[in-house]
């Protein structure tokens, strides 16, 4: 007869862990709640009748579903134009700072450059000392680039926190005997960038894409000082105007009664276009989500 396999006995946790493990849930419970219930009270508010929003009726599910703070948006030539160009800002800017990011931090991260220390204590002292503000605006106006897209692009072209990561990353990830490899096969530098490096460090590119991405897209100061176009606003500086201001665009409002604005329609507004401005963040981080954590601690070591 076959053995008959005995269950194993489980260890049970002492008391203690677990009063400790169920404090932790609860406190992870209620930080999740208050950061997702704000979030999800803007959401209802904005598919409200704005009679319910004004009231207070709203505080979890939407109260006379209705989308017409959407469509007063999307009919909206100023605020899809600031959609446009936040757009145009966070792609071409997030692929100038990836381009710049990395061409430092690779030869940085070669132990045979000559005065790499030199040039890594200069990166650093840039995190905790700059020039200031107007020092910054000087420059860009004797670059002739004030009211320009270049104002917004090139002076922020690179972090010194990321590319800290990116040369940590790649000294410590890309092994050192594929690049003896590579070279013994022929291979130059800018091949062995290309080919090799760039497709193992997919991680730490999609941290630093999430991260300059999301600051291109919730960036408006900079426009603020550089540009005095109103065709070159980005969304964030739009919805400033429109939330800080109350400089609601007139062709929202076309074709809504004076009653429907008195019962808080602009109020309603507002959430729509908090939540409009929050979807393309959203969308990004699940396509980059499954490398963020790992790029995140692999680059955490700062040596």
């Amino acid at each position: 007869m076959a053995a008959t396999i005995q269950p194993r006995n489980k260890i049970r946790e002492p008391l203690g862990d677990r009063i400790l493990l169920a404090v932790i849930l609860l406190v992870l419970t209620v930080v999740t709640l208050s950061v997702l219930y704000p979030l999800i009270f803007i959401f209802s508010s904005s598919l409200s009748a704005p009679s319910a929003v004004v009231s207070g009726a709203v505080w979890l599910w939407p109260v006379k579903l209705s989308f017409r703070a959407y469509e007063s948006i999307f009919h909206s030539s100023q605020l899809m134009l600031g959609y446009a160009n936040s757009l145009f800002y966070t792609v071409v800017g997030t692929m100038i700072n990836i381009a710049v990011t990395v061409l430092m931090a690779f030869p940085l991260a070669q132990k045979n450059l000559y005065g790499r220390k030199f040039f890594m204590i200069l990166l650093l002292i840039t995190m905790f000392f700059s020039g200031g503000m107007i020092p910054t605006y000087l420059l860009v106006k004797s670059l002739h680039m004030v009211d320009t897209r270049w104002a917004l692009l090139l002076p922020g072209a690179m972090a010194a926190m990321q590319v800290v990561v990116a040369r940590t990353f790649f000294q410590t990830s890309i092994p050192q005997e594929l690049q003896e490899a590579a070279q013994i096969d022929g291979c130059s530098d800018t091949r062995y960038l290309l080919r090799v490096v760039l497709p193992l460090s997919k991680p730490v590119l999609a941290v630093m894409t999430l991260l300059y991405a999301v600051d291109h897209w919730n960036a408006y100061f900079d426009a603020l000082i550089y540009l005095r176009s109103e065709h070159l606003f980005p969304l964030q500086y739009v919805l400033r105007n429109m939330l800080i201001l109350n400089a609601t665009d007139p062709e929202m409002l076309a074709g809504t009664s004076q009653r429907l604005r008195d019962q808080g329609f602009e109020q309603v507004l507002k959430y729509a276009l908090i939540v409009v401005a929050c979807v393309p963040v959203l969308i990004m981080y699940p396509f980059v989500q499954k490398h963020f954590v790992k790029g995140v601690m692999i680059g955490s070591l700062k040596g």
